[in-house]
């Protein structure tokens, strides 16, 4: 079996037949060409795998080493399933560890509230400019927060995908999987829709609903780089990410009482058990609003000994 030739057959198969995105097949590529530039290429023993497991612990951060061995034993299943092996090693192989829990970052409200009244300043300011951008930057940020989808899933939001009249969003998740967000919030669709009216032609011609000066997509990384720029003029200290608003928007929604299935298909998470994550970061505000507002805080009580 040439190995070199099964990998591309399985990135192929990624691609084509389960629909991953172009950062997933790009890891999966690493790790294997990782893996195989480590072991026997053609069949490595049980012994050299568990060494390898054992030294991605010793390199990696926890997150990274469950990525690189979920990629390996994918590619295994996959050979397996084709017939092209006859033993699967890893059926032996306990890759199964206790992971640390590491609580997402969010943005406290008032630090949105204040990012985005500083962008609609700078808007307001611009107007005689005729400044469309600033238009795009606020109408990002706004479906950020407003539908906690990822930085990648809102950069590729084709134009055809937004329907400004229901405010229908159709976003393309992990694995192809689709889902759709309803934008209800009248301030978030009036942006939007300034937005677009302002860069129709652009917008219609590009295919992609966010675009650059160029009339091309707007990349993930120029989404990054926008978020950091009105942070830093906005005088926010913290350092803003994309993702801290996916997880901000989860953890106030589970804060108004949201039920958790609801958040998790908002999410497109396929697993509830990633967005129970978010339960445990509720449960501080939780404790802040028991603290303060609890009834026994308002009662006379002697509890001296």
């Amino acid at each position: 079996m040439a190995i070199c030739k099964r990998i591309e057959e399985y990135l192929e198969y990624c691609k084509y037949r389960k629909e991953l995105d172009e950062k997933t097949l790009k890891a999966y590529k690493i790790d294997l060409k990782q893996f195989f530039t480590t072991v026997s290429r053609n069949n490595p023993q049980k012994n050299e795998i568990e060494q390898y497991i054992t030294e991605l612990h010793k390199t990696y951060k926890q997150k990274t080493v469950k990525r690189k061995i979920a990629s390996i034993k994918a590619f295994y299943n996959y050979l397996e399933g084709q017939d092209l092996i006859d033993i699967n090693p890893f059926r032996k192989i306990n890759v199964k560890f206790k992971e640390t829990v590491i609580l997402p970052r969010i943005i406290p409200r008032a630090e949105i509230e204040h990012l985005l009244n500083y962008m609609y300043s700078c808007h307001r300011n611009t107007k005689r400019t005729g400044n469309n951008y600033i238009l795009r930057d606020i109408a990002i940020v706004e479906v950020f927060f407003a539908t906690g989808a990822r930085v990648y899933e809102i950069s590729n939001i084709r134009a055809d995908c937004v329907d400004l009249e229901s405010g229908s969003v159709r976003i393309m998740g992990k694995g192809g999987r689709e889902r759709y967000i309803q934008i209800v919030d009248e301030d978030v669709l009036g942006i939007l829709k300034q937005y677009y009216s302002q860069n129709k032609e652009m917008i219609k011609k590009s295919g992609y609903f966010f675009i650059n000066q160029l009339g091309r997509r707007f990349s993930e990384q120029s989404v990054r780089n926008m978020l950091k720029k009105y942070t830093k003029h906005a005088g926010l200290d913290r350092n803003i990410t994309p993702h801290m608003f996916r997880h901000s928007f989860a953890t106030y929604l589970i804060e108004e009482g949201v039920d958790i299935s609801y958040v998790q298909h908002i999410l497109g998470h396929s697993s509830i058990k990633t967005t129970q994550i978010y339960i445990h970061i509720a449960s501080k505000k939780q404790a802040e609003i028991l603290k303060d507002m609890h009834p026994r805080k308002q009662m006379c009580i002697n509890a001296a000994a």
